[in-house]
């Protein structure tokens, strides 16, 4: 177990790393890095980007897609896992195109998902009904992950330690859930697909049942993980939580369009031009 200054090390690292998109070696290769180690890691990295003035604004959860689950050698995915997001890697878009710069990104990919915003903080035991009840709304984001180990093969803990690979988060336009809709929301969801192209040719597409059964099933799980990482905030209402991929990860560059559509539930897909 890695003790606090060494996470603290690691974090600093990663932090210098990615201002000057430069790549790193994979900790787990060089030092054996447990999942404990890792969020140690992630937790001294929220601790500095707050000093600096960043707000923390919500979650990402990431590894919620089963079916993308062990398909890489050697990388043994058992579990979700999530990071904190702050306010300066987030977009919150005014119209269902941008143009999103790639500049400074290591191996960036495309991940279509589903981002929530709470209303209200879930109580201890919430079960799926209540962590429905307390979304205020739900829209659709394109989640831009990178990889600051370059082409090396990575672990989860290498995954979590590097802020989550989280590179920048586009949320689309927000759907205001009403008690109605949120009492099925999770069948809904699961049933849902969406399709994802690139200059107009179907890149893949995906279902929201793969995403732990359901992008709502996810909450609740991070809410039980939090459970146990008592150093962490517990979920509190303000929050956003964006859920994870519904389809494989899609490796973009510049000059390239990117668009979404989604079928069986009502939310306008997104096209982004990237540069």
């Amino acid at each position: 177990m890695l003790t606090a200054t060494q996470a603290d090390h690691y974090a600093v690292q990663f932090l210098e790393a990615r201002a000057l998109s430069q790549t790193l070696p994979v900790l787990s290769d060089a030092i054996g890095l447990t999942i404990a180690d890792a969020y140690a890691i992630a937790y001294s990295l929220d601790q500095h980007r707050t000093k600096d003035g960043e707000q923390a604004i919500g979650r990402k959860l990431g590894f919620t897609n089963r079916k993308l689950w062990n398909t890489a050698p050697g990388t043994a995915i058992e579990a979700p896992m999530w990071t904190t997001l702050f306010d300066s890697t987030v977009r919150f878009l005014e119209y269902p195109f941008a143009v999103q710069s790639l500049v400074g990104a290591l191996q960036p990919k495309l991940e279509p998902e589903i981002v929530f915003k709470l209303a209200r903080t879930p109580s201890p035991d919430a079960d799926l009904v209540e962590i429905a009840d307390c979304l205020e709304w739900m829209a659709h984001g394109i989640e831009i992950v990178v990889n600051p180990y370059g082409d090396a093969q990575v672990q989860p803990a290498d995954s979590i330690a590097a802020f989550g690979m989280h590179g920048t988060l586009l949320v689309g336009e927000p759907r205001i859930l009403s008690s109605a809709s949120r009492q099925h929301l999770g069948d809904v969801l699961a049933h849902a697909s969406v399709s994802v192209s690139c200059d107009d040719t179907l890149m893949g597409a995906g279902y929201g049942g793969s995403v732990l059964d359901s992008p709502v099933h996810a909450i609740w799980h991070l809410h039980q993980l939090l459970k146990t990482q008592t150093n962490f905030p517990r979920l509190q209402a303000g929050e956003i939580i964006t859920s994870g991929t519904w389809t494989s990860a899609f490796a973009v560059q510049a000059g390239q369009t990117w668009s979404t559509a989604f079928s069986g539930v009502v939310l306008p897909g997104l096209a982004i031009s990237f540069v």
